[in-house]
C-alpha cells in the first residue's frame, strides 16, 4: 500500500503531506524477487527509473548517476552485463542500486535478501547499510530474520500473525551506527533485544490479537531503518 501497488483497505497514507493513492518514483522498492528486465544491461535497467526521475539532467549527468551507485554495490565491472548473465545476488544488487538511484524519500524492501545463500545475505546487508550512509532515507524493511532486524534497524515493529495482522509491539534498537554483525554480537544489549523479538513470536503464535494501543500505527508509520 506504501508503495502504491495495493490499494488502501483503510484509513490513508501520507507521504510528505501528500496522500499515497498510485506508484511513484519517490517511494522505491526492492522485492524479493529480483525484479528487472533480462533483456536489458544492469546500467540501461537503472537508467529507465534515472531518465525519468531526472528528465532535465544530461545524458552524462544521469549517466554519471547510475555509474555511481552500480560502483557502490560493487558491480563497477559487471554494468554492461545483461541481467539474464547475472547471479541472484548481482540482480540484487542492481535492485538496491537502482532505488538508491532515484533519490527516493520512502525506501521499501520487502524481504530483499529472502532468496539468497547466507554468505550472499550477509554481504548485502553490509552493502545497503554503507549505500544507505550517504542518504539516510527513511526505509521499511519486512523481514523474517530476527537478526537482519536488530542489525539493520533503529525500529523494530513486531505484526502478529495472519490474518487480520496486527501491530503487536515496538522496540526501539539504540545500537551505536555504523554496525557490524560482529560488533552487534559483541553488544551488551544484542541478546535483550533479540530475547524480547523472540518472546513476543512465542507469545503471538497462534494469531492471538494483542491489545489495541492508539501509538503503534503511529510510530510504525514513522519508523526508521537502515
Amino acid at each position: 500500500m506504501a508503495a502504491g501497488l495495493q490499494p488502501v483497505t483503510d484509513g490513508g497514507i501520507v507521504l510528505e503531506s501528500r496522500e499515497v493513492n498510485d506508484a511513484g518514483p519517490e517511494r522505491a522498492v526492492v522485492f524479493q524477487s529480483p525484479s528487472l528486465f533480462p533483456w536489458l544491461t544492469a546500467r540501461e535497467n537503472i537508467a529507465l527509473g534515472v531518465d525519468r526521475v531526472y528528465p532535465k539532467a544530461s545524458r552524462q549527468e544521469r549517466r554519471e548517476i547510475v555509474d555511481y551507485y552500480l560502483a557502490r554495490v560493487g558491480l563497477a565491472d559487471s554494468m554492461d552485463r545483461k541481467a539474464a548473465e547475472l547471479s541472484n545476488g548481482m540482480k540484487q544488487r542492481v535492485g538496491i542500486a537502482r532505488a538508491f538511484a532515484l533519490s527516493p524519500k520512502l525506501l521499501l524492501l520487502d524481504e530483499p535478501f529472502g532468496m539468497l545463500d547466507s554468505l550472499t545475505r550477509w554481504d548485502l546487508q553490509d552493502v545497503l547499510m554503507e549505500v544507505w550512509k550517504r542518504s539516510r532515507v527513511t526505509a521499511i524493511c519486512v523481514t523474517h530474520d530476527v537478526d537482519e532486524a536488530i542489525l539493520l534497524a533503529d525500529r523494530v515493529v513486531m505484526m502478529t500473525n495472519g490474518p487480520n495482522a496486527r501491530i503487536g509491539r515496538i522496540m526501539e534498537i539504540d545500537l551505536p551506527r555504523p554496525r557490524s554483525r560482529k560488533a552487534l554480537l559483541e553488544h551488551p544489549d544484542y541478546y535483550r533485544y533479540r530475547g524480547e523479538v523472540l518472546a513476543f513470536l512465542e507469545e503471538y503464535e497462534g494469531g492471538a490479537t494483542p491489545q489495541a494501543t492508539t501509538e503503534a500505527p503511529v510510530a510504525a508509520a514513522a519508523g526508521k531503518a537502515a
